[in-house]
């Protein structure tokens, strides 16, 4: 298996605060490689696995499912709950869906979203599971960016199986939101081309035993965290995770 350079999983030993980065679908490590070492640079102890299926080509993602994307986060938390006093979850996309199922069925102490997908309104979306069998692969959703010269590294083609398991983890995981209690901040992008505001109505709506607060970014689309306000939510997650443990 041939890994796409820059899509490597990335670790770093901090202190007793634990973080759990998440990629989204089709993207891999190098979307929030910027967050994960800006948290380690603030002295958390970070991991932020490459998903099964992702960082290799769009075709091997068709021969994974949710279920072994959200096997690779709680392993990366239960190395964290072992190491660590306190763990936070942190996912962009797809990557905040499955942060959200770990706190759903875990003890995580809080959770930041950018750009979560719980849902879609795309008609195109309903269609996939009864296409699967036959098309494979249907055109990029990746590099939603705004800043000029920035590219993701992404699938050139959308996984049309994968997606359809995607689908599955949505319903599970939106199912669930009325199990959360840890608090939540949500990163959401005012123009993001892949993601509906409709799945931070859904989380806001859903999440009745916790608070979720939303920031809104004004000046970045869906890959926010290598966009024009990736700061800001660096920033954020480190002042949301100190405010939530009182110091």
């Amino acid at each position: 298996m041939n890994i796409v350079a820059g899509a490597e999983p990335f670790s770093a030993d901090g202190g007793p605060v634990g973080f759990v980065v998440s990629h989204g679908f089709t993207g891999n490590p190098a979307s929030v490689r910027g967050w994960a070492e800006h948290l380690a640079g603030a002295g958390f102890t970070v991991r932020a696995p490459r998903l099964p299926g992702h960082g290799t080509t769009w075709q091997d993602a068709n021969t994974t499912t949710w279920h072994d994307w959200y096997g690779e986060i709680e392993r990366a938390y239960d190395d964290l709950a072992a190491r660590c006093d306190h763990v936070f979850a942190a996912g962009l996309s797809m990557g905040g869906t499955l942060v959200t199922r770990l706190a759903e069925q875990r003890q995580v102490a809080g959770l930041v979203l950018v750009n979560p997908a719980f849902a879609t309104e795309r008609v195109d979306a309903k269609l996939a599971k009864y296409i699967a069998w036959a098309v494979k692969s249907r055109p990029a959703i990746a590099g939603d960016i705004k800043k000029p010269g920035v590219v993701e590294s992404a699938y050139s083609r959308t996984p049309v199986p994968a997606f359809v398991s995607l689908q599955e983890l949505w319903a599970v995981t939106r199912a669930d939101l009325g199990l959360l209690t840890c608090p939540v901040t949500l990163f959401r992008s005012i123009d993001d081309h892949v993601v509906e505001p409709l799945s931070g109505k859904l989380l806001i709506e859903n999440a009745t035993a916790t608070t979720v607060s939303e920031t809104l970014l004004t000046n970045s689309f869906h890959v926010a965290t290598m966009d024009n306000d990736a700061q800001a939510i660096f920033d954020g997650t480190v002042a949301f995770a100190n405010d939530a443990l009182g110091r």
